[in-house]
């Protein structure tokens, strides 16, 4: 199920959302700054963000930025069409005004990962395709398991940061029963074979002591 990272500081906002969603089947995560907002950032990859605008010390508009790859739902207590069209235009995916109706935060939410969940992910000459389990090298096919795809799509989802092994395991394991804390090893030695037969290198390396990330 989908990961969701909550950035409010309202304490009693963040529980509402965070027992709603998790009543969804979603995975969530809090933090009520943007301080504690990186440190949540530099473990795990959430699919989606649910930011705040008016946070203690750093504003919410001042993440937005370091934000690559992931959708943002604001939720702002500013109502003006100028607020909602500089955010926008700033990289949120969509913006919601203060108060809301959950049903609404629920459907919103509910388009923005369906708009990323089959979605191409690049990572120099390789291409990933998790709608048809399938990557591409310069145009040459590899096909993957199911397993493989979410493996491979979590570490090109974060290029540039070792993904932890307990990371990948939460993230798939929902979907793909059939990775666990003994297979893991053996499912990225086969992520990196496959591509390194085709792409003549490896892709994947191994940081000590925490996982795995992309290799450029």
């Amino acid at each position: 199920m989908s990961v969701i990272l909550i950035i409010d500081d309202d304490a009693h906002i963040r529980e509402m959302l965070r027992q709603t969603l998790t009543g969804e089947g979603y995975t969530v995560f809090c933090a009520g700054s943007v301080p504690d907002a990186l440190l949540v950032l530099a473990d795990r990859m959430p699919d989606l963000i649910l930011l705040d605008l008016m946070l203690p010390g750093l504003s919410g508009e001042s993440l937005l930025p370091r934000i690559r790859e992931i959708p943002v739902i604001v939720i702002s207590a500013k109502a003006e069409i100028a607020d909602k069209v500089e955010l926008l235009m700033s990289g949120a995916a969509d913006y919601l005004t203060k108060p809301f109706a959950m049903p609404e935060l629920l459907a919103r939410i509910a388009v923005q990962l369906r708009k990323t969940d089959g979605r191409a992910l690049r990572f120099g000459n390789l291409t990933l395709e998790p709608d048809t389990l399938t990557a591409r090298i310069d145009g040459r096919e590899i096909r993957l398991t199911r397993t493989e795809c979410a493996i491979l799509k979590l570490l090109m989802q974060s290029p540039n940061r070792p993904v932890g092994k307990s990371t990948i395991l939460d993230r798939i394991s929902a979907d793909t029963p059939d990775c666990t804390e003994r297979s893991l090893k053996q499912h990225i030695s086969n992520i990196r074979r496959k591509l390194e037969a085709v792409g003549g290198r490896d892709y994947i390396e191994a940081v000590y002591g925490i996982g795995f990330r992309m290799k450029s």
